[in-house]
């Protein structure tokens, strides 16, 4: 079984490329929404970020996420402080996805930062959904009704697209000019015969 991953800046359309995979009845695991499941539910999780954050991070029990975006999306090294609090407990919960599906040919791994973590050593290729950063500041404003300056501050928190190319095995692009669906379809077709 082949692991693929599939990853992308913000707003690169990586949720849509996944809804495609998975209409083709290819098992896609959430890294992203996995985590805030894992967040909610594990103790250890919880514990450490209220160690490391504060109590404000938990509001009624329920993690405070625009408390804790302020804070990470503002410093790297808090960031990276609170994604390897994560990351151990997503990486288990991924193990577990892939021994479920071990008899098909291939799944996917969706994940935001993919090529940034340990976590590109639990795939076996990465495709970038690129799209270029206006298109995707827009395709954000329009979908999280924030502000640009909001946008962009998350887009300077991750890899460079132009470093992301460099990196990924495999890019889908997402650009307007490309058909999403003949290059998943290609790419299905490719990773089925495998």
């Amino acid at each position: 079984m082949l692991r693929l991953g599939i990853t992308g800046g913000i707003g690169s359309g990586k949720s849509t490329v996944c809804r495609i995979f998975e209409f083709l009845d290819v098992p896609v695991y959430y890294a992203d929404q996995r985590s805030k499941e894992l967040v909610s539910t594990q103790p250890e999780i919880r514990k450490a970020i209220v160690h490391y954050f504060g109590e404000e991070a938990f509001k009624d029990g329920i993690y405070n996420r625009p408390y804790m975006a302020g804070i990470v999306f503002k410093d790297k090294s808090k960031l990276e402080l609170l994604n390897g609090i994560i990351h151990p407990f997503v990486l288990k919960d991924w193990d577990e996805f892939c021994s479920k599906y071990a008899h098909l040919p291939y799944i996917i791994k969706e994940a935001a930062i993919m090529l940034e973590t340990e976590s590109r050593n639990s795939i076996d290729k990465v495709a970038l959904v690129y799209a270029p950063k206006e298109l995707r500041i827009q395709r954000v404003l329009e979908r999280d009704h924030t502000e640009k300056a909001a946008v962009e501050a998350r887009m300077n928190m991750q890899m460079p697209e132009e470093e992301k190319l460099k990196k990924a095995d495999l890019v889908i692009y997402n650009d307007g000019e490309h058909s999403l669906i003949e290059q998943v379809l290609k790419l299905h077709s490719q990773l089925s015969a495998s």
